[in-house]
């Protein structure tokens, strides 16, 4: 072994618990005008929904730390390809459902109890401790007239409510939502989800002509046409995308 004046040095590096001298390169370093080239692929972290009309991956952020609430004015395909999907990320599902039967093969599938997914009678959903850690998608398929829930949105608890058709509380709900998704309506039903939302005409009139799968969800500042397009296991599961159950 050569002995040079660096010696003691790494000797001292070693005994200390630094490990050894790597290789030296140049510090790897962005002006501010490539920092705007920078980009991913998915714009938030989350339930990948489907694609846009760029066929860009559509993300749906819902484990967050403040109450989230969403309609989906659709089918009961989409609310499921959902569920699984949040599932899968690690979001503990409880589905409030007067039809529970529809729910069964999913759940045989996700696997039941405080790490998958529950289902209970509409009204009788108990609190699921929703937190950082372990957070919880509550999705409530209660028909037309869906009844004040006992479980609320609250932090790492979002709420998806299902509703089939328009119909008297749809407005409210839409209201109070952060976020709403819309399916293949009737052209009167489309009229007054466009009058609710604030919709542009050409929007609003494309809603009956909506294929199967296609869902035009809506924020306050931001509309996005998405295609849900399911795998293998789900299609497996579930068949393919239908508006109708």
């Amino acid at each position: 072994m050569a002995t040079t004046s660096q010696t003691p040095a790494l000797g001292e590096r070693l005994r200390a618990g630094f490990g050894l001298l790597g290789p030296r390169h140049r510090r790897h370093a962005l002006s501010p005008e490539q920092l705007d080239t920078l980009a991913l692929p998915i714009g938030d972290d989350g339930v990948v929904v489907g694609v846009d009309a760029e066929g860009q991956p559509a993300v749906m952020g819902i484990n967050r730390p403040t109450p989230y609430d969403i309609v989906l004015i659709g089918g009961l395909w989409t609310a499921q390809v959902l569920a699984l999907r949040a599932a899968a990320t690690g979001a503990r599902v409880a589905v409030e459902t007067g039809r529970a039967q529809q729910w069964a093969q999913l759940v045989q599938a996700v696997g039941g109890g405080q790490s998958g997914m529950t289902v209970h009678d509409v009204g009788r959903v108990p609190p699921q401790g929703a937190s950082a850690g372990g957070p919880v998608l509550v999705i409530r398929d209660c028909g037309m007239r869906p009844p004040r829930g006992r479980v609320a949105s609250a932090p790492w608890q979002s709420v998806l409510t299902l509703l089939p058709y328009l119909s008297p509380v749809a407005p409210r709900l839409m209201r109070q939502a952060r976020l709403v998704g819309v399916q293949r309506v009737s052209p009167d039903e489309a009229t007054e989800i466009g009058r609710v939302l604030g919709l542009p005409r050409a929007e609003y009139e494309s809603l009956p002509t909506l294929a199967d799968g296609v869902t035009l969800w809506c924020t306050d500042r931001d509309r996005q046409y998405v295609m849900t397009q399911a795998t293998d296991a789900e299609t497996g599961l579930l068949g393919t995308a239908r508006r109708m159950d």
